[in-house]
């Protein structure tokens, strides 16, 4: 049964791949004529493939559930996770671990989490007088190359969790 789950967190990985992929080759014609067509496409290429990462993630936490016979839960956070099987459990600990790694791929998607779930800063207007005092905005990396290092490790990840249960 929760094979199935991992197959659906496969099918939102790679339509996430198809539009990173998509992006990129579409940021490569270089052709003038279409520049703002193609900014706008990317820039959703990049968003939609941030909430396919965001569902893989969340349905990650279900198959998990699954994998533990809890079949009419869904957690949607790691906490409900935590919650429904304890710190004991060895996914949830390995989850934890992973949330406060710097750099990790679920500390990388809780920042583009919260990146999509808030309005853009207003930027400042730079002129003489204030050039010193603008700084850069930082935000997590949105890039194609970071967005594929984070899909590659949910990847690895429901791949190693469904080997394991799957030798039950």
């Amino acid at each position: 049964m929760a094979s199935q789950w991992y197959s659906l967190i496969s099918q939102k990985l790679f339509l996430a791949r198809t539009l990173l992929e998509t992006s990129e080759l579409a940021a490569d014609t270089g052709n003038p004529v279409n520049t703002s067509q193609q900014r706008l496409q990317h820039e959703a290429a990049i968003q939609g493939s941030i909430e396919l990462l965001l569902r893989a993630r969340r349905i990650l936490l279900v198959m998990i559930a699954r994998f533990y016979q809890k079949h009419s839960e869904e957690p949607g956070s790691l906490e409900e996770l935590v919650t429904l099987m304890g710190e004991q459990a060895t996914e949830t600990a390995q989850l934890r671990a992973l949330e406060q790694e710097t750099g990790s791929w679920w500390n990388h998607l809780d920042q583009l989490e919260t990146m999509q779930s808030r309005p853009p800063t207003a930027r400042k207007t730079v002129n003489a007088e204030n050039i010193i005092a603008v700084s850069a905005e930082t935000g997590p990396d949105c890039s194609i190359q970071a967005q594929m290092k984070t899909l590659n490790a949910i990847k690895k990840f429901a791949e190693n969790l469904e080997e394991q249960h799957g030798e039950w």
